[in-house]
């Protein structure tokens, strides 16, 4: 077989569609780009906030959707697009144009500091006082000439007292006064009600959804482009009515979920010989939606 032979994949997945079956396997069990309509449409806002010129009141961006829906795949697109700049003079620190951190768990301004550090290289003592990790803070991120903070899962926020809920959105507010950079929040819809309840913050962020898919033109366009990018040597019809019907069941409708049905079916698909995804290819994944994966669960607990 030669890469002609291959017109049904893209020029990356026919050159590796010519490695032998365990580096094939390898290559599709690792993370890769999938590009759509709404995942490019955020790319393209993040890009337009990261050159924006400073002033008083910068925009700000929120990005909801779903657990397993496409966020976290988005903003380590944007960041891996916007690599650290290493200083060769020690003496001066790194560029980090993008900085992506995650609200705490256990949301609490100590910690919130001590994290957004960590991701710049700084190492914190136990029991700062947060002014002393507030100034260090500030001063990193400048220093590090940063141009974009992202903080994902920050819907985390609302585990905390109101009390502490209301000290969270004062500070995000604080940092985008202070720094004059554009923030990107980054949860579930739980985040956008947290935004909301600050009215000043709600002003400033813009939000862009990430709905769950549908049996619409979008997943078929979706799936042929999944299809292409799988170094699979026969052609996969992903965009029958059947399979798109049995993708999105089992799926739910959200992108990590179909991401990963599909990954386990290529990885058959090689395995079997077969070297073409089909329903009944499907069918034999090892695999449960994440309702039956609940059920299963909540099953376990009661035995």
């Amino acid at each position: 077989m030669s890469i002609d032979d291959l017109t049904h994949l893209t020029p990356w997945a026919a050159k590796i569609a010519l490695l032998p079956n365990p580096e094939r396997v390898q290559r599709i069990r690792t993370d890769r780009w999938v590009g759509y309509t709404k995942a490019e449409e955020a790319l393209l806002k993040l890009n337009t906030l990261i050159t924006h010129p400073k002033r008083q009141r910068m925009p700000n961006l929120l990005i909801i959707g779903s657990t397993n829906n496409g966020k976290t795949m988005i903003i380590e697109k944007f960041r891996r697009s916007h690599p650290i700049s290493e200083n060769p003079k020690k003496y001066l620190s790194n560029e980090y144009p993008v900085i992506v951190m995650q609200m705490p768990s256990d949301p609490k301004i100590a910690r919130f500091y001590s994290i957004l550090l960590y991701q710049l290289g700084i190492p914190t003592r136990s029991r700062q006082r947060i002014s002393d990790l507030e100034i260090l803070s500030l001063y990193a991120l400048q220093r590090s000439k940063v141009k974009i903070l992202i903080i994902d899962e920050v819907h985390n926020l609302l585990a905390g007292t109101s009390a502490a809920q209301r000290e969270f959105l004062n500070l995000i507010r604080f940092l985008g006064n202070q720094l004059q950079i554009p923030i990107v929040c980054v949860g579930t819809k739980e985040a956008y009600f947290a935004i909301r309840s600050d009215d000043q913050l709600e002003n400033r962020f813009e939000p862009v959804t990430l709905p769950l898919w549908k049996d619409d033109a979008e997943f078929a366009s979706l799936l042929a482009s999944l299809a292409a990018t799988l170094p699979l040597r026969k052609p996969s019809i992903l965009t029958s009515a059947e399979v798109m019907h049995f993708i999105l069941d089992k799926s739910e409708g959200t992108i990590g979920e179909i991401i990963t049905l599909i990954t386990k079916a290529a990885v058959i698909a090689i395995q079997s010989g077969e070297e073409t995804i089909s329903k009944a290819v499907l069918s034999r994944v090892d695999y449960l939606s994440p309702t039956e994966r609940k059920r299963v669960f909540e099953r376990q607990l009661v035995k």
